[in-house]
């Protein structure tokens, strides 16, 4: 238990702390305010010419895949009393844009610590059905359109992200569109089906698929084969990939900065294509 000598200590930090930061803040705005009006930027990194933000901000009413997995967040200290501002958030690792590590359905799998750099940075090849779910929201990517992307755009690259841009994304502001639920609450968006990964699995060894909807197996899916596919050769997914329509069939680069969780089945990630 604290004595009140311990807590006039602890105030008397605390108030020390706030003024040190609020000294150095102001000190930081008397440096900008006496900087060079055309001061030169630093150099930006050579990535592509074009670029394309994948990921949808994190906020507290994105669409969660059951009502009730939403985030949560509250304010915890603000610079008018602490001098520094903090918010603390309560989230799952599968809500937003975000990854699918082979642990989240492979009991022993790899988890978000465990994938290399190397396999989040990939070729990305954009499979486009959204004509189709416009008028089926239970369609899914199948072999016939993977063949029919190559005719058109070349042979998928091995260790590629295939992304399916199904056109989702412009229910993302409606959770109940989005999510797709019936009277009865199944689901209904579009998705990878099983018979379709396996063949990119094994016909083209690519190293994960992802797509613009809450998950890369179709919404009424019971059993997860793509999940269990993808999973069990190792490889990961990417959930509400946002703008895939922006980005050209063939060509980009994606890349995935993944927060590494610890013991992570995934978890968010800010993701973005270059070409």
């Amino acid at each position: 238990m604290c004595t009140e000598e311990c807590l006039q200590q602890s105030r008397a930090g605390r108030l020390s702390r706030r003024a040190a930061l609020t000294g150095a803040a102001a000190a930081a705005a008397g440096l900008v305010a006496a900087a060079p009006a055309q001061a030169s930027p630093a150099p930006a990194a050579r990535l592509g010419s074009r670029l394309r933000d994948l990921t949808y901000p994190l906020t507290t009413t994105f669409p969660a895949f059951a009502p009730g997995e939403e985030a949560a967040k509250r304010t915890w200290v603000t610079i008018e009393d602490d001098g520094y501002y903090l918010q603390e958030w309560r989230l799952l690792e599968h809500y937003g844009t975000h990854v699918d590590a082979p642990g989240h359905f492979v009991p022993g799998g790899r988890t978000s610590t465990e994938l290399r750099l190397d396999e989040l940075v990939t070729p990305a090849v954009v499979v486009d059905v959204a004509a189709r779910a416009a008028r089926d929201p239970d369609t899914v990517v199948t072999v016939d359109d993977l063949r029919a992307h190559e005719r058109r755009h070349g042979r998928i690259p091995r260790g590629a992200a295939v992304l399916m841009y199904s056109g989702w994304g412009a229910r993302a502001g409606d959770a109940a569109a989005y999510r797709g639920a019936d009277a009865n609450g199944t689901l209904h968006f579009p998705g990878f089906g099983a018979e379709a990964c396996e063949w990119l699995l094994r016909r083209r060894g690519i190293r994960s698929v992802g797509v613009d909807t809450l998950s890369i197996d179709p919404g009424r899916s019971t059993t997860f084969d793509a999940h269990l596919l993808l999973a069990g050769a190792d490889r990961y997914g990417l959930e509400n990939l946002a703008n895939l329509g922006r980005v050209p069939p063939a060509g980009a680069t994606v890349v995935v900065g993944l927060i590494p969780f610890q013991d992570g089945s995934g978890g968010q990630a800010r993701v973005f294509a270059t070409w």
